[in-house]
């Protein structure tokens, strides 16, 4: 027998299905069927098959109008109308896909989308068509090109997917999650993970989303957290299709028998108005298909494997008299789908073969269908051969069109003139690698481009990207090919270069020549470097941070009120936020949230860091305000008009949380007024903003009140008609917050073109207003532009630049009026209030608010994005730290930290700096409060604590705790010792040259801590010598070096004194606090793990003791050697 040209894939089916391919066709197959139909070698027909035309069409009752051989004896697996051209999309069980043009059933395109798989599901785009195989997603043109291939999990084993909108998937299978798929990234976001596993089919409504799963339910979802909400045990056995329409849903499937699974005729409605079943319906058939086909009724078309078709109503009878036979070549039915106008029905058997039933003569699949775009005809074959082995054949024989037009090859007059051309810059791997003999480098080659070959660039495209080195700044990023980016270079992510000596040779100052601290990003979830100094350098809430102390062990509270003082302690070195990221890893609502990435997926840029802080913000406030409503408010925050806040309510919520009236009016007159508050707010864009290409202006103050103020039509329950009826929510505000926090919510092209053309709208009109009309092609200089100001020079006109880009206000102003609205405007330094200043609030119920500061997305394909943060940093800050009284705006991108000009905080280039948090603050906020911090570590923490560990008490004590009389005083001596543990092994690579190179350093975490007296009758003996009991989970306890074993970290088996690391922390931090000098070996890798920042003339270091210059350090055991001829670390080697 000659296979040759089949299909690879026809050999996983059973031999009686394809047996006799060549020459003769299966004998089940109708040979009237393939009469007149021509085969390619690939045995797959070329034209449609007409039905005879005799067959007539009746309007309104459907029949067969044609029939086609997709794939000759492979069964069809999934049929799909497109949604956007008159076409029908078939795939096979081989992984073929094949396409038909039109009622006629002309082949479009037929290409191999998987060699091994099936494709389970077909899914059309306006650019492509999505083809969906067990553990393969697709995208392909409907030509047959490849747009991108995204490889799944090969455990994973799909089966369905969902559109939810243009450029977002769900995909599901038979494990327990469901996948959320990016379409513009080709990346995945979310993860949703399922109850029950086996969603093989998915619907959605504008209300939920429907999983059908293999156990024979159907759950029903919501749009935005994907939670269950609602769930039908429809069926026992399985379930094999259902349908939604409206309120209704239909089901059909398998019920269990003690025979096994058997094909259940009734089919199961449900209300979704009352969420319950309604009378099932019963029909004639055995349906394993069923789809809504409304026209002028709900009605269903339920199908059966063996060929029958049944249309009946979903609340009404089936009747016998209309059930219609399809004539399927194979023995079953393995697909059907219906067009979009529900004019066609797709069926396809189990032999390869299609068949179209349709209502009318010239049925259409699609309302409104594009034109579908087909190959040009080739002329080659009408053309002579041309012979290429012989040497003197005329190129003329070629033909060319003639033509006198001016050719594309043709270069300008202007183009053409000599110029000299600059040489391009040496390839930055080159000088990385090259080694110097004399004068002389020698550098191998990184074969980047081809030899003698350079890129040729216009002078308007070099000149473009002056301002920008190709060569970041960061050691690491020298080690990449440069790359032309928009992205300015303080913007890019910044990385540590970690050498054998870790931080202590990387110039930090580098990147920060003023006295702030920046925070470092090698931890995990450090993504949130930026908000943390947001909230720093807001003053009240510094303070009132400061000022909490809980006894709760993962209080986020806490932990920052300890970063705060690290950062108000340090001179521009970088802190390390270790301990309150610790804490925020405990909080189960920030797991729920979405908030705790993966190290790998903080690596690689994965998920979308602007929805990601804009959570993480709107967590942080809900979970300070949470920590601190049930705790007394201390004095230094009762303002001098009576109590700060009100009982039950937060420092927290006073400066943050906004009163608010919801109203909710049903169409029959009733009125529903409920209280509420909120922590933040999101802006609510206008609708259809993007497609008014005209530039119509609207202020951000208008977008804000729309957003406050929000009204909306929703369907809610109302009890004077007690049903859910259409209602109008509005929101009217009683109580402005002292601190508007506003999420912008820029998820999309939609809201990033509705920013950006707000902001050309803007900059023409602050053109207009400083300079009048300007010619296009006039060009002004800054000096120019100067001129344009005012003669006395008080108020300058800005720059070109400074105009560019600039939606946002730095001042709003917002007033209550007296009939619950509000009114939001633009302010200006310019503008006057047109009442006094000292009246306005009190009186009036006028606010000004302005801008402190705006946290950007940082767009950057190399290194995945980031986030930065322009705060406006106050004078207490400046004269704490600088001792100058001044306010300035500066950018802070992790321990990077520049000042910048006011309008580049405002300024956002939607290709590469996207905004995601504003705040404003009140004018004058500072001064309504008493903004003292006092400690609130007290003595009482060094005496003794009850242990942890349940074995603790069968053992000797290692340590003597403090007595009142004993309490340590400025200047004293306080030997410190601390172990740490592993949470993470190191990271790096080795390279050509055979040395190593750090990207990720080890995650270490303290594991012991001691402290001994240096002096008293008790000195050298220690009075803290505790064990720090952690959760997470150890990689490597290093015992070795610190004693420590398996299990002396667990409180259910450890008999070492075990406590938090809170309790051991406080310890310490009263230490510092009261002036102790601390004496130990390498102290300064000591306090950066347990996150401690203590002043350097408060550390003796026996590292840097006995350092003589330009020399090694010396080790602790050849210093005890050599002074005190002790052998340290025998016993724990011993061991």
């Amino acid at each position: 027998m000659n296979f040759e040209g089949l299909d690879p894939g026809l050999a996983e089916y059973a031999p009686a299905m394809h047996s006799a391919l060549d020459p003769v066709l299966d004998a089940h197959l109708n040979p009237s069927l393939l009469q007149n139909v021509e085969l390619d070698p690939e045995g797959v027909a070329l034209e449609a098959l007409p039905v005879q035309e005799s067959v007539h069409i009746m309007e309104g009752v459907y029949s067969e109008l044609h029939s086609v051989v997709a794939e000759v004896g492979v069964p069809v697996s999934v049929s799909h109308f497109d949604l956007h051209e008159e076409m029908l999309w078939v795939g096979s069980h081989g992984g073929h896909a094949t396409s038909f043009f039109g009622p006629t059933l002309e082949r479009y395109s037929s290409f191999q989308v998987n060699g091994s798989d099936d494709i389970r599901q077909i899914q059309s785009l306006e650019n492509g068509i999505l083809f969906l195989t067990k553990n393969n997603l697709k995208y392909m043109a409907r030509g047959g090109l490849i747009i991108f291939d995204y490889l799944l999990d090969e455990s994973e084993d799909m089966h369905s997917l969902l559109l939810t909108d243009s450029s977002t998937l769900l995909i599901g299978g038979l494990q327990n999650h469901i996948l959320e798929i990016d379409l513009n990234t080709v990346q995945e976001t979310q993860k949703y993970t399922v109850e029950t596993p086996g969603v093989t089919i998915m619907r959605q409504t504008n209300r939920f989303f429907f999983c059908g799963h293999t156990s024979g339910k159907v759950s029903l979802r919501d749009l935005r957290t994907f939670k269950v909400e609602h769930e039908f045990d429809a069926f026992s056995g399985s379930l094999s299709d259902f349908d939604v329409h409206g309120n209704l849903l239909a089901t059909c499937g398998f019920s269990s028998r003690l025979t096994g699974l058997a094909c259940d005729r009734f089919l199961k409605v449900y209300d979704l108005r009352m969420m319950r079943a309604i009378t099932p319906l019963q029909v004639h058939v055995d349906p394993a298909f069923l789809r809504f086909i409304p026209t002028y009724t709900s009605r269903l078309a339920i199908i059966s494997q063996s060929g029958q078709c049944q249309f009946c109503e979903p609340t009404g009878l089936a009747n016998p008299a209309d059930i219609f036979h399809v004539n399927p070549v194979g023995p079953l039915l393995m697909t059907f789908d219906v067009s979009a106008s529900k004019q066609a029905l797709a069926f396809g058997d189990s032999e390869g073969c299609v068949h179209l039933w349709t209502d009318s003569p010239e049925p259409s699949f699609n309302p409104y269908s594009r034109e579908t775009e087909f190959a040009l005809p080739c002329l080659v074959d009408s053309l002579p051969p041309l012979d290429w082995s012989q040497d003197l054949l005329p190129l003329s024989l070629i033909p060319v069109p003639l033509t006198t037009d001016t050719l594309l090859s043709d270069w300008p007059a202007a183009n053409s003139a000599p110029a000299p051309r600059r040489a391009p810059p040496v390839d930055a791997e080159i000088l990385r690698t090259m080694k110097k003999v004399g004068f002389i480098g020698y550098a191998p080659n990184p074969r980047t481009r081809l030899r003698n070959q350079i890129p040729y660039r216009l002078k308007e495209s070099d000149s473009e990207f002056d301002s920008f080195s190709q060569v970041t700044e960061s050691p690491i990023g020298r080690e990449e090919e440069p790359h032309l980016h928009m992205v300015s270079k303080k913007y890019r992510k910044v990385t540590i270069k970690y050498s054998k000596l870790g931080l202590e040779d990387f110039d930090f100052k580098h990147y920060n020549k003023t006295l702030f601290a920046g925070l470092e990003p090698h931890i995990p979830n450090a993504y949130c470097n930026c908000m943390i100094q947001v909230l720093y350098f807001l003053e009240p809430v510094r303070c009132l941070i400061q000022n909490h102390l809980c006894q709760k062990e993962f209080c986020l509270a806490c932990e920052l009120g300890f970063l705060f003082h690290m950062l108000d302690l340090s001179r521009g070195d970088p802190c390390q936020g270790s301990n309150f990221l610790r804490a925020f890893r405990t909080i189960p609502e920030a797991s729920a949230l979405g908030l705790i990435l993966a190290d790998s997926d903080e690596a690689s840029g994965k998920g979308n860091l602007a929805r990601l802080i804009q959570r993480w913000n709107r967590f942080i406030l809900t979970q300070l305000h949470q920590d601190l409503q049930e705790l007394e408010v201390p004095q230094a925050y009762r303002g001098a008009g009576g109590s700060f806040c009100s009982s039950g309510d937060s420092v927290i919520g006073q400066l943050f949380s906004c009163e608010m009236e919801n109203c909710s009016l049903c169409r029959c007159g009733s009125e529903t007024v409920r209280a509420s508050s909120t922590l933040l707010f999101t802006l609510s864009y206008p609708e259809g903003s993007n497609s008014d290409k005209t530039g119509k202006n609207c202020d951000f103050a208008q977008v804000l009140k729309r957003s406050i103020c929000l009204e909306q039509n929703t369907q809610a329950w109302c009890d004077n008609c007690e049903k859910y009826q259409p209602t109008i929510q509005t929101r009217n505000i009683r109580h402005l917050p002292d601190i508007l926090v506003i999420n912008c919510e820029v998820n999309s092209l939609k809201e990033a073109d509705f920013w950006r053309m707000q902001a050309e709208v803007a900059f023409k009109m602050a053109i207009k207003k400083h300079s009048g009309e300007i010619s296009k092609n006039k060009e002004f200089a800054l000096a120019d532009w100067k001129e344009l100001g005012s003669p006395e020079g008080i108020l300058m006109c800005p720059s070109i630049e400074e105009l560019k880009n600039v939606w946002l206000p730095f001042s709003i102003q917002m007033k209550m009026t007296k009939n619950k609205g509000l009114d939001v405007c633009n302010w200006t330094d310019g503008d006057e209030m047109q009442w006094g200043p000292a009246r306005a609030e009190e009186e009036h119920g006028v606010y000004v608010y302005d801008l402190m500061a705006t946290v950007v997305h940082i767009l950057d394909s190399r290194t995945g994005g980031s986030l930065v943060a322009h705060i406006k940093v106050g004078e207490t800050y400046h004269q704490r730290k600088e001792g100058v009284t001044h306010q300035q705006w500066y950018l802070f991108n992790d321990f990077l930290i520049e000042p910048i000009d006011k309008h580049e905080a405002v300024q956002f280039d939607m290709n590469w700096k996207v905004p995601a948090i504003l705040y404003y603050i009140k004018r004058n906020l500072n001064s309504k409060y008493n903004l003292n911090i006092k400690n609130p570590i007290e003595a009482s923490v060094l005496l003794a604590e009850a242990s942890l560990a349940r074995k603790q008490r069968k053992t000797h004590t290692t340590f003597i705790p403090l007595m009142l009389n004993e309490m340590p005083q400025v200047g004293d001596l306080v030997g410190l010792d601390a172990e740490f543990v592993t949470l993470n092994e190191e990271e790096a690579e080795l390279r050509s040259d055979g040395t190593k190179s750090t990207i990720k350093p080890s995650q270490m975490s303290v594991a012991r801590i001691t402290c001994v007296r240096g002096q008293g009758p008790n000195e050298g003996i220690p009075f803290i010598d505790d064990y720090i009991s952690t959760q997470e989970q150890v990689v490597d306890y290093l015992t070795q070096y610190s004693g420590i074993k398996p299990g002396d970290l667990d409180a259910k088996i450890s008999s070492k004194h075990l406590t938090t690391l809170k309790s051991t922390y406080l310890k310490l931090r009263f230490l510092i606090d009261i002036g102790v000098k601390f004496v130990g070996h390498g102290l300064q890798k000591d306090f950066r793990v347990i996150n401690l920042m203590v002043p350097k003339d408060q550390v003796l270091d026996t590292v840097y003791l006995f350092h003589m210059p330009r020399k090694r350090m010396i080790s602790l055991r050849f210093l005890a050697w050599y002074f005190l001829d002790a052998a340290v670390f025998s016993s724990v080697l011993a061991l």
